[in-house]
């Protein structure tokens, strides 16, 4: 217990670079398609949802792009974030593995979100952007959108998903504290939500719900744009300063991971964590590196989905991915980690794990929230819902290595505390929570309303 616990670099070691690993993968990833026409998007047509400078960064394959200075400037608020080595829960686990998390949620909004919301915030108001639309589910991404066009005296309107807008209060008021205005999706704000109001009333929303109310929002005003907080290329390339300021931190500690978990929902935290570390599995230096992303068992997108071009959003108005999906129509359970709610992948996630570089898996709710309480009682932090899912496969791996004898370094990444998050964990704790299963039957209903793509 006299090892070091903390890992920290100073502020002037926050990367001044994004990594993209689209310049290392061994097959380039496969094309966007316009919505109407089936074929691959251009940035004309991207051009009335997004500011120019990311549209390029969306498709380039350039390894390093530079972070805007006044970008890292704000990022020096609660970047570069400290690197933690798990003694007490080791100890309690009596495990010969050691746990290292990064940990994200030292962020104003109490998240990894910020990292490229202020990017995102910054690319738009040099382009002369005055307001932002955009959805979110629990409340992460909507909070560290307002804060970041706060920081940039942008207007934000969030569309939130009907259900974490219940559930999750306290983070309507972070976004209404920072300045922008939140409604629960369906609204009645849009054609969109009007629609699905008329025919469900009590629809519990989805994320793929709130991207079309925001998207239809963003393309009906000339001062307008969209932002989406996961799933996208140039999202996951402003996360990858979480790996990168890893890479450097488990230096300082003297060893590289063997095992990298985290949860995934539209995958930008995770991703932004391993794929710089990916970059050494794919260029053999780390062949063996162990990559796990965690999922919900009741919304399993790599794990049950198949690979396929799918909208984005419900509506049908986002370009067609090429993604594991559960439909666009899918209407996942009210589980509370709303972040993991999401019927699609991040292309790149899908990529990759369709080359069989990185693993997957999905945990049910319950025992993520018994792992998150382990974690709490051990290391202090009470953690979001969405991270315990990695917390708990972190655990159930560390006891591998309790069996085995074998003593591998886990990382786990940590996307941010769980304090507005604390009705989750009352209703767990005084046995309110259960766990929800995917009949075949609802999952080969919504995947009936794939796309058909040559």
């Amino acid at each position: 217990m006299n090892e070091r616990t903390k890992f920290i670099l100073d502020e002037k070691e926050i990367p001044t670079h994004w990594y993209n690993i689209q310049a290392d993968l061994p097959e380039p990833l496969p094309p966007d398609l316009h919505p109407a026409t089936g074929k691959p998007i251009t940035p004309d047509d991207l051009a009335p949802l997004f500011p120019m400078e990311l549209i390029k960064q969306e498709v380039s394959t350039e390894r390093w792009i530079e972070i805007p200075e006044e970008v890292r400037d704000i990022y020096k608020l609660w970047r570069p974030t400290t690197l933690y080595r798990a003694h007490r829960l080791e100890k309690l686990l009596d495990t010969p593995a050691k746990i290292f998390y990064k940990y994200e949620g030292s962020s104003p909004p109490g998240s990894h979100k910020p990292n490229t919301a202020v990017a995102q915030a910054y690319y738009n108001k040099q382009e002369g952007v005055k307001r932002i639309a955009t959805e979110t589910g629990a409340g992460q991404w909507g909070s560290s959108l307002a804060f970041g066009c706060a920081t940039f005296d942008m207007e934000c309107k969030v569309y939130m998903v009907g259900i974490s807008f219940q559930q999750k209060p306290y983070r309507r008021i972070m976004m209404e504290t920072w300045g922008a205005t939140c409604v629960p999706s369906p609204s009645p704000d849009t054609k969109v939500g009007r629609d699905m109001l008329a025919k469900w009333p009590d629809c519990p929303g989805s994320l793929g719900l709130a991207i079309s109310e925001a998207v239809e929002d963003a393309v009906s005003r000339d001062d307008t744009h969209y932002a989406l907080g996961s799933v996208l290329n140039h999202v996951l390339l402003h996360q990858s300063v979480i790996g990168l300021e890893t890479k450097k931190t488990m230096e300082q500690a003297g060893v590289y991971p063997d095992i990298i978990v985290g949860c995934i929902g539209g995958g930008s935290n995770f991703a932004g964590m391993y794929l710089p570390f990916l970059k050494d599995k794919i260029d053999g230096t780390k062949p063996d590196l162990r990559i796990i992303n965690v999922e919900p068992a009741s919304c399993p997108t790599l794990t049950k989905g198949p690979y396929a071009y799918d909208f984005g959003d419900n509506a049908g108005l986002t370009p067609l991915l090429k993604m594991y999906t559960l439909g666009h129509n899918f209407i996942p359970p009210p589980i509370h980690a709303g972040g993991l709610r999401y019927h699609g992948m991040a292309p790149i996630i899908c990529h990759v794990y369709k080359a069989g570089l990185v693993e997957a898996m999905a945990v049910p709710q319950l025992s993520t929230f018994a792992a998150g309480i382990t974690f709490a009682r051990t290391e202090g932090i009470i953690s979001a819902p969405e991270p315990c899912h990695a917390i708990k496969v972190v655990i159930d791996e560390a006891l591998k290595c309790k069996e085995s004898g074998e003593s591998k370094t886990i990382l786990l990444a940590h996307s941010g505390h769980g304090h507005v998050d604390m009705a989750s964990y009352d209703a767990y704790l005084h046995g309110k929570l259960q766990d929800y299963d995917l009949p075949d039957d609802l999952l080969q209903e919504s995947l009936a309303a794939l796309p058909q793509v040559d």
